[in-house]
């Protein structure tokens, strides 16, 4: 069994990269998709704002990885290959490393900023009803934190064993997630 990690910039197609290594047999564990069971529990508006807020508060309480934790045990539970998305602190990393035993890998993936902007407009998601000024603020409060409860999405990226530049097509994007693949098997 392994695990893959996704780490990356807003945007970027983490969630594609999800769905090619779904067609490849790994199971699916989503740090947002907890956080949003969350922020129904608190009857929140579901927006980054909140699911920034939340995942902050959940790391505060219980510790700098619980949110990865939890998924990690639901992956082990399945017994089978599985892809955590998003791994957001570099306490999750670590806590993932520590774990498997050498069978955890991390993956970066990033795009132009404009490119992403106009991918999280076209997929009008609750979280992405955003103005181009706020998506910057959002990215930039998310890429660098001293705080072990807070995201540093550049600190993750710089700690993966790879990262996938998805400027292109998904033809493009495949073929290099098939490549690190290769590489890591």
């Amino acid at each position: 069994m392994i695990i893959i990690g996704i780490t990356g910039t807003l945007g970027a197609g983490k969630g594609e990269v999800v769905s090619i290594l779904k067609n490849k047999g790994f199971t699916h564990f989503s740090a947002r998709e907890f956080i949003i069971k969350e922020l129904h529990k608190r009857n929140l508006e579901i927006n980054r704002d909140n699911t920034t807020l939340v995942a902050n508060e959940l790391r505060k309480t219980h510790s700098s990885r619980y949110i990865i934790e939890q998924l990690y045990d639901q992956a082990i539970s399945q017994g089978r290959n599985a892809v955590i998305e998003s791994v957001r602190t570099p306490g999750e990393i670590d806590f993932l490393k520590s774990q498997t035993k050498g069978l955890f890998y991390l993956l970066a993936v990033d795009a132009d900023q404009k490119v992403r902007y106009e991918r999280i407009v076209g997929r009008k998601s609750d979280l992405d009803k955003v103005s181009f000024e706020k998506f910057v603020s959002d990215e930039e409060r998310e890429m660098v934190s001293s705080d072990q409860t807070k995201q540093s999405i550049s600190e993750c990226m710089s700690r993966a064993d790879a990262v996938i530049r998805n400027d292109g097509d998904l033809v493009d994007l495949k073929h290099q997630v098939e490549q690190f693949l290769i590489q890591k098997r």
